[in-house]
Parts: C-alpha cells; sequence; structure tokens
C-alpha cells in the first residue's frame, strides 16, 4: 500500500487539508437556509507544493515504473532482489531448454562483475515487430513491459515467465545490457543502460554453428548500491540446481577465479547435468544423514493431453520439515496448490496403508504430522501457471493440486506395497509425531498451579549433588544388589547411579506403544531428561557422560546390547555426541601374598600371570560372579574410579552408516530368520561360548 500511495505524492495528506469556514457559504445563499454537506471539502488554492491540478499528475512510461519502484518487481533492492535479475535471465533460457529447443546454457561470471548467460535456443526474434513499426522485436522485448512470447500459449507449452516483464525489468535495473542474437545463421547486437537503448540493432555478420542468445549485464550501483555485487557461491547453487530440475539440459558454469573469495569452495569450471534428477540431488543432499527408510520415495510422472507433469523425491529424517518445491522451474519457497497435492497424497496413502494393516493408531495423523519431517523436493510443469507476486513465490494453480495428488497417488501405494518393512516404519514414525502433538497439546490445556514445574526424576536414581551436566556422570548398573555397592562405591558430588531390574526392552523389536508403556525406558529417558529421535536436545542432557555398567559376563553383554540399541535408535545423536560408555569391569581378582592384581578377561589373566605373578608362593584367583559380589571400595577402584578405570566409548560408524543400520536391524529387530542367518555365517568363529 505505500508503494502505490507514493505514486501519487502530488495529493496533499488529509492533514494538510483545510476546511472553509461557515461565512465562505455562496452569496446567493440565504443566511439561514439548510445547506447541502459537501461530498468534500475542498482546501482553498494555493501556490507552489500545495497546488494540485492537471500537471501534478505524472505518467511514468516504458521502465520507468520499474526504476522507480523496483521493489514491486523484484520484491526490493537487497542481495535477495539483486540475484532475482539472474533468475529472471536464466529462466528464459530454461524455457527454450524445457520446450525442447535447447540442450545447453552457460553461466559466467566475469572479472567487472558482469552476469553472461547464454543458450543454444532459438534466439530473440531481430525482426521488426507488427504492433511497434521501425523497432525490432529485440527492442520492443528488452524496453516493453508485458511484452513477451508466452502470452498465447504457443511458443511455449510449460514456461516459468508468463508476465511478459522479467528480462525487461533485468533492462531497466542494470547500468550496462548487451544482448547478442545469433539466429539463421547470423549475429545480432544491442547495448542498453538503464532500459534505454544505446543504439539500434547491429548485424555484426554471418556465423556457423551458432545459435542462441546471450545476456550480458552488470546490476546498476544507483539501484543496489556501489558495493552490490553477485555472490558466485549463491550464482553457483542457483545455475546447479536448475540442471537437478530438468535432467535434459547441461549447464557449463564459470567464473573468473578474481571473484572468487580466498579459501572458496566454489570451483573456477564446473558441468552440471543430473539425468537422474531430484532423487540424485536428494541423495547428494542427505549423504549420511540418518532417514527414517532406506529407500527414497521418488518419480516421475510423464505429461499428458491438457494436463501438467511432475517429478519429485521425497523421504523422512530426524530434523526439521524442507520440502522444495518448483514450478515450470521456478522455486516457489512459499509453497502453493501443488504442495498442497503432495501433502494431500502422502497422507492419505499412509491412511490407507494402515488400514491395510490394520493399525488403528493412524487415525489420528494429520498432514502436519506426515510433513514435519519430510525433505524433499517437487518440480511440476503446467500450462500458464498461476503464481502469487511478480516474484513467484507462492503458486496459486488450483489445477496443480489435483494434478499432483493423482500422479502420486498411484506411486506412493506402490512405494509402500514392495517395501511392507520400510512402511511400517514410516507409519510408525508418523503415528509417533502425532502422539507427540496430541501430547504437547495436552499440557498445553492442563492448568499449572505453578509457573516452575519441579523436575520428577525417577525414585530409583541416586542423583549427584551438582546442577551442572559438566563432569557428571550416570552409571546404569543391573540390578538392585550391584546398584547398592554403586551407590557406596561413587563420588556422591558428580556420580549419579540408575540400578535397571534386569534386562529391559528390546526396543529393536518393540511397537512405540509397547516401548512408550515400558517403565524402565521411562525412568531412563526421564533421568537423562534430554528427549528422544526428533526431540532430542543437547543442551537438556543431565549428564556428560552416560555409562553403561553391567557383569562381565554372557548376561551382562546381553544388557548392554539392549541398551546401547535403545541409545542408537531413540537417542542417535547423544551417541554421535560421545556420551555413551561401556564400563571395563575385572572379572578376576588374583592374589599372591601382599600383591594382587585385577584382570578384564581369561587373557589378561593370563598375561598378568605371566608378567606379574612370577616370583614364588601360591597365587589365589577369585572370580567375580557379579558387580554386586564386588566390595564397594573394590567397584570403585576398578571401575569407577577416573583414576584406574577404562571406559570404551561407543561410536556410530559414519562411514558404512547403510551397514550398521541393518546390522542392528538384523540382529535386534522382528525378522528372527535374518539372526538365524548372521549366527549360521559366524558359528564356526564362535570361541570361549558361556554355558
Amino acid at each position: 500500500m505505500d508503494d502505490n500511495n507514493d505514486l501519487f505524492s502530488g495529493i496533499p495528506q488529509a492533514s494538510k487539508v483545510q476546511e472553509t469556514s461557515k461565512s465562505a457559504a455562496p452569496p446567493s445563499a440565504a443566511p439561514n437556509s439548510p445547506q447541502p454537506a459537501p461530498a468534500f471539502r475542498a482546501a482553498p488554492e494555493t501556490s507552489g507544493s500545495e497546488s494540485y491540478g492537471a500537471s501534478s499528475i505524472r505518467v511514468l512510461e516504458g521502465l520507468e515504473p520499474v526504476r522507480m519502484r523496483p521493489g514491486m518487481y523484484i520484491g526490493g533492492t537487497d542481495e535477495k532482489a539483486l540475484h532475482h535479475l539472474f533468475a529472471e535471465v536464466i529462466d528464459n533460457s530454461m524455457d527454450e531448454a524445457v520446450a525442447g529447443h535447447a540442450n545447453f546454457i552457460e553461466v559466467h561470471l566475469d572479472a567487472g562483475g558482469f552476469l553472461n548467460v547464454t543458450d543454444n535456443g532459438r534466439g530473440i526474434p531481430v525482426e521488426n515487430h507488427p504492433q511497434v513499426p521501425g523497432k525490432s522485436t529485440l527492442e520492443v522485448i528488452m524496453t516493453k513491459l508485458h511484452a513477451g512470447g508466452k502470452f498465447d500459449g504457443k511458443a511455449y507449452e510449460t514456461s516459468g515467465g508468463l508476465h511478459g516483464v522479467g528480462v525487461s525489468v533485468v533492462n531497466a535495473l542494470s547500468d550496462v545490457l548487451e544482448v547478442e542474437v545469433a539466429r539463421n545463421r547470423k549475429l545480432y547486437r544491442q547495448r542498453f543502460s538503464r532500459g534505454v537503448p544505446q543504439g539500434g540493432l547491429e548485424e555484426l555478420g554471418d556465423v556457423h554453428n551458432r545459435r542462441g542468445t546471450r545476456v550480458r549485464f552488470h546490476p546498476d550501483p544507483q539501484i543496489f548500491g556501489d558495493h552490490a555485487r553477485f555472490d558466485p557461491a549463491r550464482v553457483f547453487r542457483m545455475a546447479r540446481s536448475k540442471a537437478y530440475l530438468f535432467g535434459g539440459v547441461e549447464i557449463r558454469w564459470s567464473c573468473d577465479p578474481g571473484m572468487l573469495p580466498q579459501g572458496s569452495d566454489v570451483p573456477e569450471k564446473a558441468v552440471f547435468h543430473f539425468p537422474g534428477g531430484l532423487k540424485d540431488y536428494l541423495q547428494a543432499t542427505m549423504g549420511k544423514e540418518f532417514t527414517v527408510t532406506k529407500e527414497i520415495f521418488a518419480g516421475k510422472s510423464d505429461k499428458t493431453s491438457g494436463h501438467g507433469s511432475l517429478e519429485w523425491a521425497i523421504t523422512w529424517y530426524g530434523g526439521d520439515p524442507q520440502v522444495h518445491s518448483y514450478c515450470n522451474t521456478i522455486p516457489t519457497p512459499e509453497g502453493g496448490t501443488h504442495e498442497a497435492g503432495l501433502r494431500i497424497a502422502l497422507t492419505k496413502g499412509l491412511k490407507n496403508y494402515a488400514e491395510l494393516t490394520q493399525n488403528k493408531r493412524a487415525a489420528q495423523i494429520t498432514t502436519d504430522d506426515v510433513m514435519i519431517s519430510a525433505v524433499g523436493m517437487l518440480s511440476v510443469f503446467i500450462r500458464e501457471p498461476e503464481f502469487v507476486g511478480q516474484t513467484k513465490d507462492k503458486l496459486a494453480t488450483v489445477e496443480a493440486q489435483r494434478i499432483v495428488e493423482n500422479a502420486l497417488r498411484d506411486p506412493f501405494d506402490h512405494y509402500l506395497a514392495d517395501n511392507p518393512g520400510e512402511a511400517a516404519k514410516l507409519l510408525d514414525w508418523v503415528i509417533e509425531r502425532a502422539e507427540e502433538r496430541l501430547r504437547r497439546r495436552k499440557e498445553k490445556e492442563v492448568n499449572r498451579k505453578t509457573a516452575v514445574r519441579k523436575l520428577r526424576l525417577p525414585g530409583k536414581l541416586a542423583d549427584c549433588s551438582q546442577n551442572t551436566a559438566e563432569g557428571a556422570e550416570l552409571f546404569i548398573v543391573e540390578g538392585d544388589s550391584a546398584g547398592g555397592s554403586a551407590k557406596q562405591a561413587r563420588n556422591r558430588s558428580n556420580q549419579a547411579i540408575l540400578p535397571l531390574r534386569g534386562k529391559i526392552l528390546n526396543v529393536g523389536s518393540a511397537s512405540r506403544e509397547k516401548l512408550g508403556a515400558n517403565q524402565q525406558i521411562a525412568d531412563l529417558i526421564q533421568a537423562l531428561g534430554c528427549g528422544t529421535r526428533s526431540k532430542y536436545r543437547e543442551e537438556d542432557l543431565r549428564y556428560e557422560r552416560i555409562i553403561i555398567m553391567t557383569d562381565a559376563d554372557v548376561d551382562g553383554a546381553h544388557i548392554a546390547s539392549l541398551l546401547i540399541t535403545f541409545f542408537y535408535q531413540e537417542m542417535s545423536e547423544l551417541v554421535r555426541g560421545g556420551h555413551l560408555f561401556l564400563a571395563v569391569p575385572p572379572l578376576y581378582k588374583l592374589t599372591q601374598g601382599a600383591k594382587s592384581a585385577y584382570a578384564r578377561d581369561d587373557v589378561h589373566r593370563a598375561e598378568l600371570m605371566e608378567t606379574e605373578f612370577k616370583g614364588r608362593g601360591k597365587i589365589e584367583i577369585s572370580r567375580f560372579k557379579g558387580l554386586g559380589e564386588m566390595l564397594p571400595a573394590q567397584l570403585k577402584e576398578t571401575t569407577m574410579d577416573p583414576k584406574n578405570r577404562t571406559l570404551l566409548r561407543v561410536e556410530i560408524d559414519e562411514v558404512d552408516f547403510e551397514g550398521t543400520r541393518e546390522a542392528v536391524d538384523n540382529l535386534m529387530g522382528t525378522k528372527a530368520d535374518a539372526r538365524f542367518r548372521f549366527i549360521q555365517e559366524r558359528a564356526e568363529f564362535a570361541e570361549n561360548i558361556d554355558i
């Protein structure tokens, strides 16, 4: 509204209007006769800045509106708006590629800050325009708003620029712009400055093996500031994304070395060509990031008569939603109708799958639950799209929702049906998001009596006295007997003890419902205070080290493996943060006279007997049946005192992340046949079996 009001700056503001006095009534009116109230009272005529007449109304011609109000056309004059100029130019070249008339686009940032965009398309027409006698079509396109080849739908079936203002806006906001056109084996050129032609169209002669358009331009310092210039990294990313969006185009990037900041990872030259399209892009973006499903849901829908086409690649992970959408290669950061179609299709597909598998808990899921941790890309191509605003941040075409929803329905159903294990994981993941949402809503509805809620801790937790997490340690021990010894052996200031009752639930094969009902796991989560999965918060973790301390036998190893599985699945970031450790308690105590030592295992015992106990005298060897059998002083000396103890840090193999996840799924998951196969394949290597 402010910009529109400024267009009429010659009109006096309301505060300046002066009402006429009663004595100003027309002389012919009777002194006491009632006068009709005027629709408005006019200010008395004045001279100077207060005058308002025909000369106060200014008619903006050509590209003057763009230079006076650039925000109406490119969203402002900041860095984002500056780079929007590049988007407008490359979008025209992409339209040629999508229409099948170009197969490469060259983007070059030269030393003077000029950006060059070249394609091998048909080239802008150069013959005189029939509606503007005496001017070439190229000059009309570059100097007239709403002049373009996309209004009648014949030259381009799908395109990003439909308003006919894109390249003319770039021309208006550039202090230097040069266009070269190779068409019909002849080369033409015309130069402009701030939207004004610097001479007519030049014919430069014959050319062979060249066709298309080259636009070279420099942003106007009067508009963007003296120090404004293109960011090579940003232009590089924008150019690369176009190649992902349309696999049929090759984009060639180059940049003058002097334009690259020191230490920049942007290459001087690169070629982008991605036949795999969005799936390639998403795989490269995710890298080794945790994903709920192994396979990305990706595909393409071919264009049919009267309908659009689309391509998609979607997966789910532990972070915030990052779904990027495009229409005719134009980014739509604010989404729109095509994203609505995606959300509806995915939600309906998951609910239908839940009905087939008789999962009644899925009735509560919404589109927000499905999309809250989704990451991916959606690209649609439709005829004559409608955008909200000139910068095209949001798609408004109603038909796009139906096109996307119909195109995704069957592929998503097949994706779920062909991968039942992955589909079950995804469904459980989304149901968990829904349950978290409902829990948060319930918490908000509870009327809290005090502003500060006291932290509730499990009853069996013997907490440490310090209030900070730095240096604090939580020992997870096996049973009340070991817990009693550990409580006496600990340093009360920074060591906490949480005894567990036997073996905890195997979270690798348990349902979310069963996991949520398990009291031991609830106690452990409550003691740590940092939340699980996507709600994990490092800053809320109450201890710097989490130490699993179990007996040095098969049962102890089993309990440790169950706990490690819990942390890997529910708090993987805690493991990545280096907070999880395994204690190494001794299995034997060796005594010879006044000399004693502890051995971790049989190998260590044999080593000590050869190196430490060579003298005469009987060596007494006692084996600890468990931590509960050890005296508190022994437990402190061997396992809990930082001066003497040995801790093993638990780490995730990020290099073979998929292999790690597969191993956990096979050994701890619901597939008994996978475990049986693992045992068969490795039975011959088993040693020291404790039966």
